[in-house]
């Protein structure tokens, strides 16, 4: 812009606005056009050979703004345009609402000069409807005058039991008192208003014997139905009659709810009591009769073995009476009725309530498995509602279960537990009868094969087993649940046992000297046996047990198993605490000078030892030989220990392995049966005598250390003591070996190998007799 121009431009009329100062905006907005337009020339027109080209945008900038102010020009005048057009349409709209308010008002003055001539016409209206309603009474009067009369008729017919004629007759009563109310209706329509309550109550009052024939003839009905079965039998006709009936006042109730509640403009109100829905009353007194008949089926006997016959006396009747509505009741109503499906819905729901009430009484076992038998496998069997002509109406009815599923369980949880009780207290009376069994002064019973036993485990085994077979009969999740708790009964039966058992050995203990327990071994033994055939029975019936019982106990699994183990070791220890008491006797005299001169008391010990094995025959195993085996290895041991006998010359030494082989042999005699019955230990311990013997025989003290590396390889629980004393038995052994002996016992002292029993663990060896022992030297 040149200096000229800006000065003109600077230059304002007085009085004049400018743009900028009305829309601050637009200044803003040309200044940066301005800048814009400067940037792009500066881009453009860098150079001066550039210039040359300055004509062509000129003209192409030109033709731009000519073409925006085109359209901007159309625009505005597009706009303009649509505002006259509609200013018009608004000065049309203006020209016609004063015509329309110019004839508002030229009708109301019309109407207004017609309402004076209404006024004259009032009298005649009340003429006519005066003579409408002296036509109406007129022509009524025969109707009135024989309604008493028809009234009486009809209650005759009723109370004979009439029924098709009189509810012919009460329909005609209702049709005239329909009629009349209609006509008092109309006549008051006519004259402007409703029918008043003082008509209404005046006809109500006239027709009141109608509304009581209703009910009289509604109780013969319902009557008539209650009895459908017993009529059935002798005469359906009334039944049949009632049917009829129903199906008029169904098909009235329908007619008249079509022709006056679904048509438009229709204002002719219902009859007094409609709709009367019989045909759901129907329904209603079959299922209250079905209910009445439940009810008939006695309920005095019903309790304890009763109720088995109580549930017997229901099925004969339900099927008794399906029968009769089947083959005679369901030819007597269409066929849309289905009234065998009602029947059998009808009692469904009279059995679920009765059931139900059943369920919660205490019950005992006996009664809950009468419940559960009835429910789960008589009820839907083909003797009843499984019958093939039944098996379709109830797939029809989707009735649902007799009980619930939580219902089943909780009856069978209270069956459980009612048979938890009675096992319990069988099992505390058959533990009684064994406490007393064992105080008996003779030898227990045996069996087939010759071993001891006590009625105790045929008692159990048969009430266990019984009562999983009888929980079978309903069902294996309820024969799961019996074995369950029969296993945690048997376990707590056998903790007593154990208990028992031991209580039995102090009681022995303290009366040894009456010697009033002669047969206490013998019961023993017999508890043994008792307690291997309890574990039969026991593994048997976890077998029986379906693999997916066990995640379904909350509680921790019972383990009888555990507990029949723990009784079996009780048993087999008081065992051996009776062979030790016989042996204890002769034992101070083993392994002594008088012993090793005249081999006494061997023979003594292998008579005791030859008295209990002869009654060991007589048990089951696992309590047999070898515990009596092991015993007395161990008290020869513990004897060899207490150093009662040292040798003073190799020929002592000599005599003393001699004979500890000749006693070995006679223990083998004794033992002679133990090796062909398959249950000789892993480690024999009479092989520990020849050995304990060639130790002590053995001439040169020098192969002392490769003797004890063989004893300890096959012996590895032997300790330093135990070797110490079988050197201080020999009598020849000198500080030096001593000492290279025990180091090489403490340096090869190797792990107890896997399954193998110690043998020297039990043996303690008697504490030192010295007087003290210097701190500095090693003990020898």
């Amino acid at each position: 812009m040149s200096a000229g121009d800006q000065k003109s431009g600077g230059d304002k009329p007085e009085g004049t606005v400018s743009v900028a100062e009305v829309w601050p905006e637009v200044e803003r907005a040309e200044c940066l056009a301005r800048g814009a337009a400067l940037k792009w020339a500066s881009g453009v027109f860098c150079r001066p050979e550039h210039l040359e080209r300055l004509s062509q945008y000129k003209k192409r900038e030109s033709q731009r703004t000519t073409s925006i102010h085109t359209r901007l020009k159309s625009m505005v005048q597009s706009y303009l345009e649509g505002v006259g057009w509609g200013l018009e349409q608004l000065r049309e709209a203006r020209t016609e609402l004063k015509e329309v308010s110019q004839a508002l008002k030229t009708a109301g003055l019309e109407s207004n000069r017609n309402t004076e001539g209404v006024t004259s016409l009032e009298r005649l209206r009340e003429v006519s409807v005066s003579h409408c309603q002296l036509l109406a009474a007129v022509s009524n009067l025969p109707r009135l005058y024989s309604v008493r009369s028809m009234v009486l008729e009809t209650e005759r017919l009723v109370e004979s039991r009439r029924l098709l004629e009189a509810h012919a007759r009460l329909m005609d009563l209702e049709r005239w008192q329909d009629d009349i109310l209609w006509q008092l209706h109309g006549a008051a329509g006519t004259a402007g208003s409703s029918l008043s309550t003082e008509d209404q109550e005046l006809v109500a009052k006239y027709f009141s014997g109608v509304g009581q024939l209703v009910d009289a003839l509604g109780k013969e009905l319902w009557a008539v139905v209650s009895s459908a079965l017993a009529l059935a039998r002798q005469n359906p006709t009334p039944f049949v009659s009632a049917v009829r009936i129903v199906e008029r006042e169904e098909a009235l109730d329908r007619a008249l709810l079509e022709e006056r509640g679904g048509t438009r403009g229709n204002t002719r109100p219902l009859p007094p009591g409609r709709p009367r829905c019989w045909r759901a009353c129907f329904f209603q007194v079959l299922e209250e009769a079905v209910s009445a008949r439940f009810r008939s089926v006695s309920y005095l006997h019903t309790r304890g073995p009763g109720l088995a016959g109580h549930l017997s006396a229901l099925q004969h009747g339900i099927m008794a009476d399906l029968a009769t509505v089947r083959h005679l009741l369901e030819h007597c109503v269409p066929s849309r009725y289905r009234l065998t499906g009602a029947y059998l819905r009808a009692s469904h729901h009279c059995l679920h309530a009765h059931l139900a009430q059943v369920s919660s009484w205490d019950l005992e076992s006996g009664e809950i498995f009468a419940v559960l038998n009835w429910v789960l496998h008589i009820y839907n069997s083909p003797d009843m509602m499984g019958h093939p002509e039944l098996v379709t109406e109830m797939e029809k009815e989707e009735l649902g279960p007799l009980i619930s599923t939580e219902g089943l369980e909780q009856l069978q949880n209270k069956y459980v537990q009612s048979v938890r009780k009675s096992v319990s207290e069988w099992m505390h009376k058959a533990l009684q009868v064994e406490l007393q069994d064992w105080q008996r002064d003779q030898e227990p019973d045996t069996d087939h094969e010759g071993f001891y036993q006590t009625s105790l485990p045929t008692i159990i085994t048969q009430m266990l087993e019984e009562n999983a077979r009888v929980a079978l009969m309903i069902g294996a999740s309820l024969r799961d649940q019996t074995i369950q708790m029969g296993l945690y009964e048997m376990e707590n039966l056998l903790n007593r046992f154990r208990e028992a058992l031991v209580e039995f050995g102090k009681e022995h203990r303290r009366d040894l000297s009456s010697n009033k327990n002669k047969f206490y071994l013998h019961y023993l033994l017999a508890s043994i046996s008792n307690c291997i055939i309890l574990k039969k029975s026991t593994e048997s019936l976890q077998q029986q047990q379906s693999s997916r019982s066990a995640g379904q106990f909350s509680r921790t699994p019972p383990n009888p198993l555990a507990a029949l183990d723990r009784a079996v070791r009780r048993a087999c220890r008081l065992v051996m605490d009776q062979l030790l008491l016989d042996l204890q006797p002769f034992l101070p005299g083993l392994l002594t000078r008088p012993w090793l001169v005249q081999g006494d008391p061997t023979p003594k010990l292998c008579h005791v030892l030859e008295r209990h094995l002869e009654l060991y025959s007589r048990v089951r195993p696992p309590c047999r030989q070898e515990e009596a085996q092991w015993l007395m290895v161990v008290e020869y041991v513990r004897a060899l220990m207490k150093k009662r006998l040292v040798c003073r010359s190799a020929e002592e030494r000599r005599q003393l392995g001699q004979q500890m082989v000749q006693d070995d042999q006679q223990f083998r005699e004794i033992f002679h049966g133990l090796e062909g019955e398959g249950s000789v230990p892993e480690v024999n311990p009479l092989a520990l005598l020849p050995i304990l013997a060639d130790f002590i025989r053995l001439k040169d003290p020098g192969m002392l250390t490769l003797e004890v590396s063989g004893l300890v390889a096959k012996y590895p629980d032997i300790s330093e003591e135990h070797v110490s004393v079988l050197l201080d038995i020999r009598g020849d052994v000198s500080r030096d070996i001593r000492g290279a002996v025990l180091d090489l016992l403490e340096q090869s002292a190797p792990p107890l190998p896997a399954g193998y029993r110690p043998i020297f663990t039990d043996i303690l060896v008697p504490p030192s007799t010295m007087a003290f022992c210097l701190p500095t030297a090693k003990c020898a």
